[in-house]
């Protein structure tokens, strides 16, 4: 099993590469820079690719709407070659709060989007001349829609691979089938290895039926929060607000996938309550309202034998990569804390 790392949202690049450095030194396989309304992932990612070596760098992630195709797969082959073949391309959709609201752009068809997305991405690595006529993305633009000059142009450059490593963020049945079908890597979220074959098993089995066979056996993630301790209580109310963050705020009543997850989990009510006081402008009560068996179930926090046996709970649940949030205040706490859960993980 990988062990990975989510860097912070507002963390310096300077002393965040730092940091990444030492967890490179401490056997880290990966660390993924997300991106969301923050600085990008890119410029982050180039910087670390400068500063290490060995460690995978990993995109957590790249949004469908902000790129173009073609540009994602051409900054995904220039990251891949200025860190030496240690990149991997992880994309997602996000959601309407970031896409319209941020950007400015229209949420539509994440579906076909992704699919698209990644037939072009492998059409640019392979360096063949990009011809795609889909529902979403045409190119060249045909007669009518542009100038009628566009012409069909491959990569000047020469990838490091050919295959760069693509990873999937997704939660909706029809997504994650998709995923397992098209995917080097599922990354979901809130993952609970006891109730994730309920929720995800059928399309996860329906996705892999349809897989190319040249594809390996799909990478699945896990994300939780990470915590040794032998007083979990004081720890696990540190995760709540960001449970109740998605599981309220991110989306509206009907609208909000991270809430369909937690309520397929056996959460229906706490599910329920916690948007309903979010949304109502009462953030402390939701928090409050988040259930510490919800909490467990999807972290690893509790002494070294319980941690030892959460991680065996998530290999057994398919989990390949463990990218966790280490809970420490400062960086020489967390690179302490990752040395000794990569120990752990073995």
């Amino acid at each position: 099993m990988r062990v990975g790392m989510f860097l912070n949202y507002a963390g310096g690049f300077r002393e965040v590469a730092d940091e990444v450095v030492e967890l490179e030194r401490a056997g880290v396989d990966l660390i993924s820079v997300p991106e969301a309304y923050s600085f990008d992932a890119v410029s982050q990612l180039g910087f670390l690719a400068a500063r290490t070596s060995t460690v995978t760098l990993a995109s957590g992630i790249l949004q469908l709407y902000t790129r173009t195709p073609t540009l994602t797969a051409m900054t995904a082959a220039g990251l891949d070659f200025v860190s030496d073949g240690r990149f991997e391309l992880g994309i997602g959709a996000s959601g309407p709060q970031v896409i319209e609201g941020f950007h400015g752009v229209p949420y539509d068809a994440p579906l076909g989007r992704t699919r698209e997305l990644v037939e072009i991405c492998r059409m640019v690595w392979r360096r063949e001349p990009v011809v795609h006529d889909g529902r979403r993305y045409r190119i060249p633009l045909p007669e009518g829609e542009g100038t009628g000059l566009g012409k069909p142009l491959k990569l000047i450059n020469h990838p490091v691979r050919e295959r760069i490593p693509i990873t999937i963020a997704s939660l909706g049945l029809k997504s994650v089938e998709q995923t397992a079908e098209i995917a080097d890597g599922w990354l979901p979220m809130f993952f609970h290895p006891e109730r994730a074959a309920a929720v995800w098993g059928g399309a996860l089995a329906a996705g892999a039926a349809k897989r190319a066979p040249e594809l390996a056996p799909l990478d699945i993630f896990a994300s939780p929060a990470l915590a040794i301790t032998d007083e979990p209580e004081l720890v696990l109310p540190l995760v709540k607000p960001q449970l109740a963050l998605y599981v309220g705020g991110m989306g509206a009543r009907g609208k909000n996938f991270y809430n369909e997850l937690i309520s397929s989990y056996g959460f229906e009510a706490e599910a329920a309550l916690i948007q309903d006081l979010y949304l109502e402008g009462r953030k402390e009560e939701a928090i409050a309202a988040v259930p510490d068996e919800l909490v467990r179930a999807v972290s690893l926090i509790g002494p070294a034998s319980y941690v030892a046996e959460r991680v065996a709970a998530f290999a057994e649940s398919g989990v390949t990569t463990l990218s966790v949030t280490p809970l420490a205040r400062s960086s020489a706490e967390r690179v302490a804390l990752m040395s000794g859960f990569r120990s752990l993980v073995g």
